[in-house]
Order: C-alpha cells, then sequence, then structure tokens
C-alpha cells in the first residue's frame, strides 16, 4: 500500500532503479532491494520520492535535485540533509536521515535518504475536515514547533557553519533579487517598485537562528491519529539567519488566498483557527520575545521572496524543467503576490 500523495514517476524524473539498488544495498540497516518507487505528487523544488523495499519492510523516501541547469545555491538537498541529521536530537520533529549521496554518476543528480513519516500535508490551511477543537491544537502545534526551531542553540546543534547570520535581511534581499533576475520572464512592475525599496528600509538589529525558510502548511506533516506536526520536511530554504523573516513568511498564510498555498486571508477563518494576532502572540510567548518590530517590512519582504521562488517556477516552466504538472499556473502567482506587498507598503 502506498501513500496517497504518491504517482506514477514522471516521465521527466525517472532514473535507474538498478543503480540506486546496487548504491543502497548493505548501506542501510533491514533496507534490502528490490525497490518499488513512486513520485510525491506536487513539489516545485526537489522530486521527492516513495521507496518499498518490501511488503514487510517500512518504506523510506528519496529526495534528489532535479535533473537540468539549475540557478545558483538551488536545490541544496546537501544542506537539507545536514540540519535534519542536526535537528534529530532536538524538540523539532524531523524525518530520521540515512544517508547523502553527492555522487551524480549514481541517479544522474545527488540525493538523500530518510525515513518516511506517516502524516498528511497540511494543503489546505483551513483544515476544512477538522474539528474546531483540532483546528486550535493543530495551529498550536504549528507555532509551537517553530518557536521551539528559533530557539535551538545552533552552535550546540554543529550549525556554526550552516549559514552567516550577520546582516542576513540585507543579504537575503540581495539573493532573492539575483535569484528573481536570474529567472525573469517578463517585467513585473510591483517587484522593480519592491527591489527599489527593500534595500533601503532594512530594519536595524540582527538576531540569529535555524531558520527553516519556507515554514508553511504545505511543509508540514500532520500526525494521522493526533491534532499535531508530524514532521517538518522541504529544508532546502534552511539556514542560520533572523527568526523574523521566517515568522513572517509563516504568517502569510493570514495574507494571502487560497491561491497561495491552501492559505485564507481571502476567506471567513474557520472556527478554532486563532487570528494572525492571537497567533503570533503564542510565538511571542513561547520565546519571550515582548513584540515584533517593524512587522511590515517583513511581511512585505516575505511576499517579496515568494513571488521570486514563483518566477523561479516560471522560469523552470519555460525551460522545460518544472516539476509539477501545475508549475505556470503557481508561476505566474508571482506578478500578484508583489502587488500585494507594495499594496502593504502603500508603493
Amino acid at each position: 500500500m502506498y501513500p496517497r500523495e504518491t504517482i506514477d514517476v514522471l516521465d521527466t524524473h525517472r532514473f535507474d532503479v538498478s543503480a540506486l539498488e546496487n548504491y543502497v544495498r548493505g548501506r542501510i540497516a533491514g533496507v534490502e532491494p528490490p525497490f518499488v518507487v513512486r513520485q510525491f505528487r506536487g513539489g516545485q523544488s526537489n522530486p521527492t520520492y516513495f521507496i518499498q523495499s518490501g511488503a514487510d519492510q517500512p518504506g523510506f523516501v528519496l529526495r534528489r535535485k532535479p535533473p537540468g541547469q539549475l540557478l545558483p545555491s538551488a536545490h541544496a538537498i546537501e544542506r537539507e540533509y545536514e540540519v535534519m541529521t542536526a535537528l534529530g536530537a532536538s524538540e523539532v520533529p524531523v524525518p530520521k536521515t540515512y544517508l547523502l549521496c553527492e555522487d551524480a554518476s549514481v541517479i544522474g543528480t545527488p540525493f538523500f535518504l530518510m525515513e518516511y513519516v506517516e502524516g498528511r500535508p497540511m494543503t489546505d490551511a483551513t483544515l476544512p475536515d477538522r474539528s474546531p477543537e483540532d483546528r486550535r491544537a493543530i495551529y498550536r502545534s504549528m507555532i509551537e514547533v517553530l518557536a521551539r526551531l528559533h530557539m535551538v542553540d545552533w552552535r550546540a546543534a554543529g550549525l556554526e557553519n550552516y549559514g552567516k547570520p550577520g546582516n542576513y535581511v540585507a543579504r537575503q534581499v540581495h539573493r532573492w533579487t539575483s535569484q528573481y533576475r536570474a529567472s525573469e520572464t517578463g517585467r513585473i512592475d510591483a517587484m522593480e517598485r519592491l527591489i527599489a525599496w527593500l534595500p533601503a528600509h532594512i530594519p536595524p538589529g540582527d538576531t540569529a537562528a535555524i531558520v527553516h525558510g519556507d515554514y508553511r502548511p504545505g511543509n508540514l506533516l500532520i500526525h494521522p491519529a493526533e491534532p499535531r506536526v508530524a514532521a517538518v520536511v522541504d529544508w532546502e530554504l534552511s539556514t542560520i539567519g533572523h527568526p523574523l523573516v521566517d515568522l513572517a513568511h509563516h504568517a502569510l498564510i493570514f495574507r494571502t488566498g487560497p491561491e497561495d498555498f491552501g492559505a485564507f486571508g481571502d476567506r471567513a477563518r474557520p472556527e478554532g483557527i486563532p487570528g494572525e494576532e492571537a497567533h503570533l502572540d503564542e510565538y511571542c510567548r513561547i520565546t519571550g520575545r515582548p513584540s515584533l518590530p517593524d512587522w511590515d517590512f517583513y511581511v512585505a519582504f516575505a511576499m517579496f521572496r515568494f513571488a521570486a521562488i514563483f518566477q523561479g517556477i516560471m522560469g523552470r516552466v519555460v525551460a522545460g524543467t518544472a516539476n509539477d504538472p501545475e508549475a505556470r499556473k503557481v508561476g505566474a502567482r508571482a506578478k500578484p503576490l508583489a502587488e500585494r506587498a507594495c499594496a502593504l507598503l502603500n508603493l
């Protein structure tokens, strides 16, 4: 029985399964070929596969870089493996990692293997099939996990070289401007206004924490029997950075519509789900923060960054290397999201 979120492997993401079998044989205790391979549906970046090694054995997950020409620093599966391995002993729920293979000759691109965590991705932030009590508990778990992540001692976890904490926000603005330019397929006036405004209005102060980089409902697996987060996945954008950048990115569920990650900014908030202020107050309570200064800047930057990510997806559509059949539709979200950011800042 395969996870319901899997499909037959897309033609553009097939690889030599026998080569994988030969590589894994003897490297992971209790896992032996032959393998049956399925692909997880969705996902716009690194192709992810469910591997079944026998009816009486638990499946595991393979995550790899996509084929084709890639943007610099994108699809960093090596970093995903490093941070999840480091967080394995923390209170942040992550899949157990098994091995990393950086030899592209094995299946065509570098990849890593991790455990399969039973759970459903939170694809709709309204949680329509849940009771108000479950919604309340899941949202509390969601913000607690993020707060715990930001409170991890990253040096003690062995991640002292995982990122450069100094001037993180300025470097992020530059990075996502560069990523946007590298995948630009047409002029977006709102992005041009943001590119001019953001570098000139970076808030003072610099706080460092492990940041997930894409902490949204779709990257959270909800436990099958309990109203809580069972695992946080997709750590490609993680680094050592400013926690308010991470928090604002997460808070977009209160600011954007259902076309963006199943959010409900344009829909009525279901019973049991807290408002943005209450949700953020819980984060401040757990982390001991007295307030969230310059919040509009961080939210606008979160929208800008996601717009740049969406443009990257559109760039892959044009290049023919997009992972998801819905990629063109997703890529088209860059312009309206940038326009939302400009409206927030009155630009």
